[in-house]
C-alpha cells in the first residue's frame, strides 16, 4: 500500500513542527455535504467518496454507534485514508500530515450533515503516516489536536497520531469458542497483575516490546497456574509514571512497546496457553494534555462544562461529560473495541466509586446535588448500566470488574432490576481488614480476630475479587512481605500462610506481581522486579507455593464452583481467638468438600481437634508449612482420618497437627 505522496517530504516526529496559525486559502466559512453514497466532499474532489453513511451518522448521533471505530478515525482503503473526526463546534477543521510537510491547508475537512463530524480523503496515503487535526475552535482559535479515535500514536514524549491497519490473525480461536460457553463467576479465577513497563526490563533500563514480553511472560504465568493475567492500563498516555490512568488515546495500545499487532500477539499467545486477559480500563477521567482530549473543539466537549463535575481534584483530570450521548458512546465502544478488536476477556474498571459519587473528593460547596437532591450521579450511572448491557450483549463469556470501595447497592446486581451490571466487584473491605489483622504481631492477633471473620458477613452480597493489587505496595505502604511481622523467616511464613487463606476464601482472587517471589522492597515502576530473590531458597519456596496453590485450586472445584453463593461456605470454627486459628469447608456440586484451617500464631497446635463434614480419610493437599516451600516442616504425613463424633457442629472429627504460621487445605477423598 501507498503511503505518501512521491515529493512531499515526511518528518520523523510531531514535536517541533509548524504550529503557526494555517493559512487562509480555505476561507472560514464551513461545507456542510450530506452524507450520501454519491457525495463528494469538497475538501478533496479529485477523490473517491468516502463519508460515512446516513445510518452511521445518525447512529453517532444518538449515542448508539456501537462499532464507533470502524467510522471515526482514520479508515484506510486501497487508494487512500479517509480521516473523520467529530468536532461538531468547529469552525474549520484540517488534516495536517508528515506527507504534506505538515500543512494543513492542503487538505481541509468538510462537515457532514447530522451530529458534527468532519471527513477528508486523503489519496496514497495509509498505515505509518502521522497526523493531527488542526482546529479552528468555537473560539476562533486554530490549535492541533491528536486523533481521539486513533488506533496508534507516535511513542511519547511525541504525540502525533499515526495512521494503523491491523494485520494480525488470530489463533485463539478454540479459546474464544469455549469462552463463550462459560460464566466467570462459576468458573476458577486466579489473575496475576502486571504492570507492563516494570514486569522486567532490558538491562540498560529500556522496555521489553510486545514479543519479548510475550516470551517470558507467557510461560511464566501458566507455569505459575494462574488463570487470567490483568495488565494495567495498556493504553496510549503521556507520562510513564501515571502508570497508564490518565489516557490520551483511548483506541490506541501504548507504542512504548510497538505496534498495536503486537499486543494483540501477545494476548493471543496467552490465550493459546490458557491464559485470560484482563485490560484496566479507565472511563472516568482523562489525561490534561493540551493535544488530546481536552477542550477538543474549542470548547469542554468531552469533559462536563460544569467544573463541579468535569474536573477531578483528587487526581488532577479532566472527567467525561457523562450526561452527552456521544461521550457515552465514545467510552462505551471503546469497551467494546478492547474486548472485540483485541480479545479481550474482559475489563477492570478503574475508580468506579469516583464516577457514583457527585461529592467525591469533594468538600462541602464544592458540588451540588442531582435532580433529585441526592449525591448520585445519575448521568455516571446510566453510563456504567449501557457500557455493562452493551458489552455482555455482544461479546459472550466476557467479565466487567469494579473498582469501588463503598457500599453502594447492586454493583453486580443486573441492570433490569436496577444494578450497575458488572461481573465483579473489588472487595475493598476484605483486603483493608485482612492486611491490617496480618501486620499485628501474632501475640497481638487474637484480640482482633473479628478483622477476618468480619468479611463473611457481606461475602455474598456481590460478586467478588479479593485484591492485593498495586496500591497496596506502592506510596510507602511497603511490599507485601514487608507488611508481615517478624523476622524473615516470620514473615515469609505469614506471606504464604495468608495467600493460602486468601485462595480459599470465598471470591476470586488477584495478586500485584512481585508478591509470588516474596518481593521485597516497595514496588516502583521505574525499575523492575527483584529477580534475584528466586536465587534465595526461601523466596523460591514462595513461587513454589504459589504455583503448588494455583494449580492445586484450579483442579479443586469446591473452591470456586459457589463462590456466590452462601451454601458453598461454613464455618467450622470462626471464634478460636485464642490460638488465631480459622477453620471453614467449601464445597460446590459434582466436587469432594476442601477443609482450610489457617493459623495466624506463631506455636503449632498438636492434638487440635477439627470437626469435619464427614468420616474418612481426607488428603493434605496443601500445607504452606511444607519444607519444599522453606517452611517448618510441620505437617499431617499427607492426611488425616475422620471418625463419627459431634466436633464444631460436624457429624465427624480429627486430632490434627496445625503448623505454625501456616493454612493447610484438606480435601475429602472419594
Amino acid at each position: 500500500m501507498a503511503l505518501h505522496p512521491v515529493g512531499r517530504p515526511r518528518r520523523s516526529s510531531w514535536e517541533g513542527r509548524m504550529t503557526e496559525t494555517p493559512g487562509t486559502t480555505t476561507g472560514t466559512t464551513t461545507r456542510t455535504i450530506a452524507a450520501t453514497p454519491a457525495a463528494t466532499p469538497a475538501a478533496t474532489p479529485a477523490g473517491p467518496v468516502h463519508a460515512p453513511g446516513e445510518l452511521d451518522l445518525h447512529l453517532i448521533g444518538e449515542g448508539r454507534h456501537e462499532q464507533l471505530w470502524t467510522v471515526l478515525g482514520a479508515q484506510v482503503t486501497a487508494d487512500g485514508t479517509s480521516f473523520r473526526v467529530w468536532a461538531p463546534n468547529a469552525q474549520e477543521v484540517q488534516v495536517a500530515g508528515d506527507w504534506a510537510g505538515w500543512d494543513g491547508s492542503a487538505h481541509p475537512m468538510a462537515r457532514l450533515d447530522g451530529p458534527g463530524v468532519w471527513h477528508a480523503f486523503v489519496p496514497d496515503v495509509g498505515v505509518g503516516a502521522q497526523y493531527k487535526y488542526r482546529i479552528r475552535g468555537a473560539d476562533g482559535q486554530w490549535v492541533d489536536r491528536a486523533d481521539p479515535m486513533a488506533q496508534y500514536a507516535e511513542k511519547p514524549p511525541s504525540s502525533a497520531s499515526v495512521v494503523w491497519q491491523s494485520g494480525h490473525q488470530w489463533g485463539d480461536d478454540d479459546w474464544i469458542e469455549a469462552r463463550s460457553t462459560r460464566q466467570p463467576v462459576d468458573e476458577a479465577m486466579s489473575t496475576y497483575e502486571v504492570h507492563l513497563a516494570s514486569w522486567r526490563k532490558h538491562y540498560s533500563g529500556e522496555l521489553y516490546s510486545w514479543d519479548e514480553i510475550a516470551d517470558a511472560l507467557v510461560p511464566y504465568v501458566a507455569d505459575l497456574g494462574f488463570t487470567h493475567v490483568e495488565f494495567m492500563p495498556v493504553m496510549q498516555h503521556p507520562f510513564g509514571g501515571s502508570w497508564g490512568y490518565h489516557v490520551t488515546s483511548y483506541f490506541a495500545a501504548d507504542s512504548r512497546f510497538g505496534d498495536p499487532d503486537g499486543l494483540k500477539r501477545l494476548i493471543d499467545r496467552l490465550h493459546q496457553a490458557g491464559v485470560g486477559v484482563i485490560l484496566d480500563w479507565v472511563p472516568g477521567h482523562f489525561a490534561t494534555d493540551e493535544w488530546a482530549l481536552a477542550r477538543f473543539d474549542g470548547t469542554p466537549l468531552y469533559e462536563d462544562p460544569n467544573p463541579q463535575r468535569g474536573w477531578h481534584k483528587e487526581w488532577g483530570s479532566h472527567i467525561f461529560n457523562f450526561g452527552r450521548n456521544e461521550v457515552r458512546n465514545f467510552l462505551y465502544a471503546n469497551a467494546v473495541f478492547w474486548l472485540e478488536e483485541f480479545h479481550a476477556d474482559g475489563l477492570r474498571v478503574d475508580g468506579v466509586a469516583s464516577m457514583l459519587y457527585l461529592d467525591y473528593a469533594r468538600e462541602a460547596g464544592e458540588w451540588s446535588p442531582n435532580k433529585h437532591g441526592g449525591r448520585e450521579n445519575l448521568e455516571a450511572v446510566q453510563f456504567l448500566q449501557e457500557m455493562n448491557a452493551t458489552v455482555y450483549k455482544r461479546v459472550p463469556g466476557i467479565v466487567t470488574i469494579a473498582e469501588e470501595s463503598t457500599a453502594w447497592p447492586g454493583v453486580t446486581g443486573p441492570t433490569s432490576n436496577g444494578g450497575l451490571g458488572f461481573g465483579f466487584k473489588w472487595n475493598m473491605g476484605w483486603m483493608h481488614d485482612s492486611l491490617d489483622y496480618v501486620a499485628r504481631d501474632p501475640l497481638y492477633r487474637s484480640h482482633h480476630h473479628g478483622e477476618m471473620t468480619f468479611s463473611l458477613v457481606y461475602a455474598f452480597a456481590e460478586n467478588y475479587v479479593l485484591p492485593i493489587s498495586h496500591d497496596e505496595v506502592v506510596h510507602g505502604k511497603g511490599s507485601l512481605l514487608r507488611k508481615m511481622p517478624g523476622d524473615r523467616w516470620q514473615q515469609l511464613a505469614n506471606l504464604r500462610a495468608y495467600l493460602a487463606y486468601m485462595w480459599a476464601h470465598p471470591g476470586k482472587q488477584l495478586l500485584f506481581m512481585g508478591c509470588e517471589i516474596g518481593q521485597e522492597s516497595e514496588w516502583a515502576e521505574s525499575r523492575e522486579l527483584d529477580w534475584w530473590l528466586l536465587e534465595h531458597p526461601e523466596h523460591a519456596g514462595v513461587h513454589a507455593m504459589v504455583r503448588d496453590m494455583n494449580h492445586a485450586y484450579s483442579a479443586t472445584g469446591a473452591l470456586w464452583g459457589r463462590d456466590n453463593d452462601p451454601s458453598g461456605f461454613a464455618w467450622i470454627d470462626a471464634n478460636d481467638a485464642g490460638r488465631s486459628t480459622f477453620s471453614f469447608v467449601r464445597r460446590a456440586p459434582g466436587h469432594p468438600d476442601v477443609v482450610c484451617v489457617a493459623n495466624f500464631a506463631g506455636t503449632p497446635h498438636d492434638g487440635y481437634r477439627l470437626g469435619l463434614p464427614s468420616e474418612g480419610t481426607w488428603t493434605e493437599v496443601l500445607n504452606t508449612d511444607a519444607e519444599t516451600y522453606h517452611g517448618s516442616g510441620v505437617g499431617n504425613l499427607g492426611s488425616i482420618t475422620a471418625v463419627a463424633g459431634d466436633v464444631h457442629g460436624q457429624p465427624a472429627y480429627a486430632d490434627i497437627v496445625v503448623p505454625p504460621l501456616a493454612t493447610v487445605w484438606f480435601r475429602k477423598d472419594a
